[in-house]
């Protein structure tokens, strides 16, 4: 099982419940293939750095979680069909970024 943090942004088109649908989906498509979910962070509406398929601003999503590596290849398949993801990106962290990651949850949760 490795650990991997995958960022999504999705079309800043779709409602509130599509968003949340979409996000829902794609967490129990992981968890069917067994990932444990870790953590599940919504960064919200942000503005883009440069326009992407003529859109100006995405929802942000951040999934982290531990999975078998044949699983990252048929997920990354699912979101290039589905024309509510504008882009992903999927980075396995090594021991470092881990310890890193666990720090930003704790401070969040402490600026929560």
């Amino acid at each position: 099982m490795n650990h991997y943090e995958t960022v999504f942004i999705l079309n800043p088109v779709l409602s509130e419940t599509q968003i949340k649908e979409t996000v829902e989906k794609y967490e129990d498509f992981l968890v069917s293939r067994g990932a444990k979910m870790i953590a599940k962070e919504d960064w919200g509406l942000k503005k883009l750095a440069y326009p992407i398929q003529h859109k100006k601003s995405g929802f942000y999503h951040l999934f982290e979680y531990t999975v078998d590596g044949e699983v990252i290849s048929p997920l990354e398949l699912e979101f290039r069909r589905d024309e509510r993801f504008m882009r992903y990106l999927t980075v396995k962290l090594d021991k470092h970024a881990i310890a890193w990651a666990e720090k930003r949850r704790t401070r969040n949760k402490q600026k929560a």
